[in-house]
């Protein structure tokens, strides 16, 4: 039972995805798992910052490393959305 979701059983992510080609989304999910192992360090980096923070420590390198770690999920982001619309910078000059 697919339940309307269409000819696959489990589709993975949403119609912009579906629609590219084979190679397109093979590096979106590369794009994926870069941000699924940042996710994992930001969120080690902010159990840290916290515990820093209540236990009176200097956290402000924590903060900052998790700050980073947020920028780059953001741009990272940015570009697999640019991957999955397709879009290219070129010079037409």
């Amino acid at each position: 039972m697919t339940g309307g979701r269409g000819t696959e059983p489990f589709p993975v992510g949403g119609a912009a995805y579906r629609r590219s080609s084979h190679h397109r989304q093979a590096v979106v999910e590369q794009f994926e798992i870069f941000m699924g192992f940042l996710a994992f360090w930001g969120l080690v980096l902010l159990v840290v910052t916290v515990w820093h923070e209540i236990t009176g420590q200097f956290a402000l390198g924590w903060a900052l490393g998790l700050l980073a770690v947020v920028l780059a999920m953001a741009g990272l982001w940015a570009l697999r959305r640019k991957v999955l619309r397709g879009e290219q910078h070129e010079d037409k000059g």
